[in-house]
């Protein structure tokens, strides 16, 4: 069965789409600014479920999706439309008013304006579409394009702690009876921080050559990436930043979570500068280097070298 990346290939190929491929599509605005602008769709019992969340949360990652392409754009978050199907079930309940209270919770921290949208019924599940637009520097937009051989590989925060978040959720485990440790993972996936005023930084520095959010995991993002510039990369395994709350599972788990899961929402992207300082609080990671070796992903540890498969989520 094909995917839903190679069907997307599929469509621009088929039909000559040439804004189609990056976190955002970029279209002019004016002779200093360009439009970013981003669609995102979740689906119940596919992208969430209800039983683990909370409207609340669930308000806040449904935005929260769509800032990270955003961000791994380098741009400014301006507006954004909102369209909801709910059952009428939820509909009679209070799910509507705290779904779109933490929705608008993120919103006012990154000064975003809903200027539309649209609200349905649907038989039985939530469905939910997310638009985002934002602005960037005429030309500044940072592409998946741009990598260039001889070029550092950068992350930022940690990785893992969205997947192992998603694992305790599948456990059993619940937000609301946990110790601190556990929340924080549980937040990582119920609740993910955009990596906005990073992603301006690199922008507004031209310091990024390329960049994507690790919204599939490292390995499939890190992959689309060098499809996206035509080159190939070598990651460092003991230099990738694993979440610390994630120490009680096993290599094994921990490795999958940190390389062939998704959702951390981190940005990861290529620079010809060799070292970074925090812009924030979040620190930035060197993990690697860009390679020759077209659609090669390689990774390294102590032992051996391996090819990095393009593992990650997939719907199909």
């Amino acid at each position: 069965m094909r995917s839903e990346f190679e069907f997307i290939r599929n469509i621009k190929d088929k039909y000559g789409l040439k804004r189609v491929g990056d976190d955002c599509a970029v279209l002019p605005k004016n002779a200093r600014t360009d439009l970013v602008i981003t669609a995102d769709l979740l689906v119940e019992d596919v992208d969430f479920r209800m039983e683990w969340t909370r409207p609340e949360l669930l308000g806040h990652k449904a935005l929260a999706v769509s800032l990270s392409d955003i961000a791994a754009m380098g741009g400014t978050p301006k507006w954004a439309m909102l369209s909801i199907g709910i059952p009428k079930r939820l509909w009679r309940g209070k799910f509507v008013d705290k779904f779109y209270h933490g929705w608008f919770a993120l919103a006012e921290r990154f000064r975003i304006e809903l200027v539309g949208g649209d609200v349905s019924s649907s038989p039985d599940k939530v469905v939910i579409d997310s638009i985002v637009a934002g602005e960037v520097a005429r030309g500044s937009a940072i592409m998946r394009s741009g990598a260039q051989r001889g070029d550092s590989i950068f992350v930022t925060g940690s990785l893992g702690g969205a997947a192992a978040g998603l694992k305790l959720l599948e456990s059993g485990t619940r937000y609301s009876k946990l110790r601190r440790r556990k929340n924080d993972l549980l937040l990582r996936q119920l609740s993910p921080t955009p990596r906005v005023k990073i992603g301006k930084y690199l922008a507004a520095k031209k310091l990024a050559t390329s960049m994507i959010d690790i919204s599939d995991g490292l390995g499939a993002d890190l992959h689309h990436l060098c499809d996206a510039s035509g080159v190939g990369a070598r990651i460092e395994l003991d230099l990738i930043p694993i979440d610390e709350n994630i120490s009680d599972f096993s290599v094994d788990e921990i490795m999958k979570f940190a390389l062939a899961s998704g959702e951390d929402f981190e940005l990861l992207f290529t620079s010809n500068s060799k070292n970074f300082s925090r812009t924030d609080s979040t620190p930035i990671t060197r993990i690697g280097e860009i390679t020759s070796n077209s659609g090669i992903v390689e990774l390294a540890s102590r032992e051996k070298t391996i090819r990095l498969p393009r593992s990650g989520y997939r719907h199909f």
